[in-house]
Parts: structure tokens; C-alpha cells; sequence
């Protein structure tokens, strides 16, 4: 046999693969992990910083659900604490944020709350004795709201409070306002006035006298009879001619009743909170008696600043009696 007739030998060879690579995911978890215990350790440590009596508040603050303490929520009083709905952090901030909130005092609340409720009792007697209270007993409305007690007098469709599509005030309607006026002298608060009428407008519409000066015009002869009666002068917070905005009946904007005057008086916690709007804290006056803006005015972005020369000539106001068909 010759050499190219010997059998031909194949070795095969298994090839030996590595295992398949499982990637870096096993990474991210672990630096997770360690995110994780790092803030642990490192809200531990602010805690052990706090003072033992201070601990409640922070429990306190965790149990209030998120939106309470985005919002607004009922521990949410000062915001220039670290932590949102609670009392100023004990840890020391170097640029501390002045609040502008109403300041909060459960106790004089409480007690401002328990007055007005005796003078609604009060006048729900008065209405319901008075000889001449209780005739017009379907036209007092009494009612306890977020700003305090609301009197509201309706207009009644054979019983109208005005003249038509005036301010002149009814017989009847003065006698309500007097007899009322003497109560809100006993207690401390103000009030708030505003005028109502429905949605019948002026022949011409908003372009001269129209309901909004007829509201506001009512709202403020209520104010004078008010004071024939015996109230007060510095009673009276604010004068609101809201025309027909706010109806009682909003699917008829046309109803009697949506013509009315509203009397509120004011909670502490209401008249603080008008007072902080109202404050003038925002604007220095140098000796010309020139307006300066602060720093707080002068950082607030955003607000465009009308132009010099952007005035409009007001129309001359016309008397109620030169537009027929008006019912307000």
C-alpha cells in the first residue's frame, strides 16, 4: 500500500466558549442602592440636629398629605422653613425668605368665629321680632361663609330694594338698613359691602353707565343708610359693585333675586388677610414725594409696566334715567 493510499485521520476539536456576558445593569442597581443609603445616613444626621421637642412637628409634617403642603395645608405658616407646613427650621438659614401669609392665631379665631355666630343668632331674633324685620323676613338671607357672616337683602320681583335702574333706595328698603346698622357696632369687625344686580343690561351695554356703576352705586347707598342708622363710619372695610358676576340663581341670570346687596362681616382672619394685600410696604417715598420701588418690587420679573402714553379718555357718564328698559 502506498502512502497515498493510507487512511485519512480528521481530528475534531470542541471548541470550549465563555459564558455570556451579563452587562454593567447589575452596576446601576448597586449605585442606586448606595444613593439610597447615603440620603438615609444623611437625613439621619440632619435629625440628630434637631432639638427632642421639635421631632413632632417633623412626624407631623410626613403625615400631611403632599398637596396640603404644596398648597397651602393648615400647618403651612411661614415660608421660610427648610421643611414645607411647618415652623421655621431650628437650622440656621442665611438667607431666610420673608413670608407675606396671613399670620395665624387659632385661639382669637376661635373666639372671632364664636362672636359672629352670636350676632347671627342675634339677628335671626331680631328678624324674626321686629315688627318691622319680620315682614321682610323672605327677603334676609343670614349665612356663615370663609370670609364671615354674609346678610344678604334680595330684591323681590313686587318688592324692589331701588328705583328702577337706579340707586335711590326704597321706604322700606332704608328701614331694613337701619334697623340693622346699630348691631354691627357691638362687635369689633368691618365689613364688607357689595352690590349685585342681574344680567339686563343698560340700552347702551358697558360703554357709559352700566351695571357695574349701578352695583358699586347701590352698594354705597346701602353704606349711607347704614350710617343714618347709627353705624359707624370706620366699619366699612370695602365697597364692591360686582354687577351681575355672582348670581344666586345662575340659570336665570334674569331672576329678581340675583338683585341684592351683600353684607359681610369680616373674621380677623379675613380682615388681616386684606390688610396684608392692601399694604403699601412694597413702595419707599423720598423727600419729593416721589415713588420708589424696594428691592421686593423691583424683583419681581415678568410684569409689564404700562407705557407713559397709554391713557384712554373715560366716557361721560350718563344718567340712569336716559336708558329705557332697564329692571336692575
Amino acid at each position: 500500500m502506498s502512502s497515498t493510499d493510507a487512511p485519512r485521520i480528521v481530528i475534531r476539536r470542541k471548541k470550549r466558549g465563555h459564558d455570556a456576558h451579563h452587562g454593567g445593569a447589575w452596576k446601576i442597581a448597586y449605585a442606586d442602592y448606595v444613593t439610597a443609603m447615603m440620603a438615609f445616613f444623611l437625613v439621619m444626621w440632619l435629625l440628630s440636629l434637631v432639638p427632642k421637642e421639635n421631632l413632632g412637628q417633623i412626624a407631623e409634617y410626613f403625615r400631611m398629605p403632599l398637596m396640603d403642603a404644596i398648597s397651602g395645608g393648615k400647618s403651612l405658616n411661614d415660608n421660610s422653613s427648610v421643611i414645607p407646613g411647618q415652623s421655621p427650621s431650628v437650622i440656621p438659614n442665611k438667607n431666610p425668605i420673608q413670608s407675606r401669609q396671613t399670620p395665624v392665631d387659632d385661639e382669637a379665631d376661635t373666639r372671632d368665629t364664636r362672636r359672629l355666630e352670636d350676632l347671627r343668632g342675634q339677628l335671626e331674633e331680631l328678624i324674626n321680632t321686629d315688627p318691622v324685620l319680620r315682614q321682610f323676613r323672605p327677603q334676609l338671607l343670614l349665612d356663615m361663609t370663609s370670609e364671615g357672616l354674609r346678610i344678604q337683602i334680595v330684591d323681590q320681583q313686587n318688592r324692589p330694594m331701588f328705583q328702577t335702574g337706579s340707586a335711590i333706595v326704597q321706604p322700606y328698603m332704608r328701614e331694613i338698613l337701619r334697623e340693622l346698622g346699630p348691631l354691627f357696632n357691638q362687635l369689633p369687625n368691618s365689613l364688607t359691602i357689595s352690590g349685585h344686580t342681574d344680567a339686563t343690561q343698560y340700552a347702551r351695554g358697558e360703554r357709559a353707565y352700566s351695571n357695574w356703576e349701578l352695583s358699586a352705586d347701590r352698594a354705597n347707598a346701602a353704606r349711607q343708610e347704614l350710617i343714618a342708622g347709627g353705624m359707624s363710619e370706620e366699619k366699612v372695610k370695602r365697597i364692591l359693585g360686582l354687577s351681575s358676576t355672582v348670581s344666586l340663581v345662575k340659570e336665570d341670570p334674569y331672576a329678581a333675586v340675583n338683585r341684592r346687596i351683600s353684607l359681610v362681616v369680616l373674621n380677623a382672619r379675613s380682615e388681616r388677610r386684606m390688610d396684608l394685600e392692601s399694604a403699601t410696604d412694597s413702595f419707599d417715598v423720598d423727600a419729593q414725594g416721589n415713588i420708589v420701588e424696594t428691592l421686593e418690587q423691583s424683583l419681581r420679573a415678568g410684569q409689564a409696566m404700562p407705557a407713559d402714553n397709554a391713557t384712554s379718555a373715560a366716557p361721560d357718564p350718563v344718567s340712569p334715567a336716559a336708558d329705557q328698559g332697564n329692571n336692575n
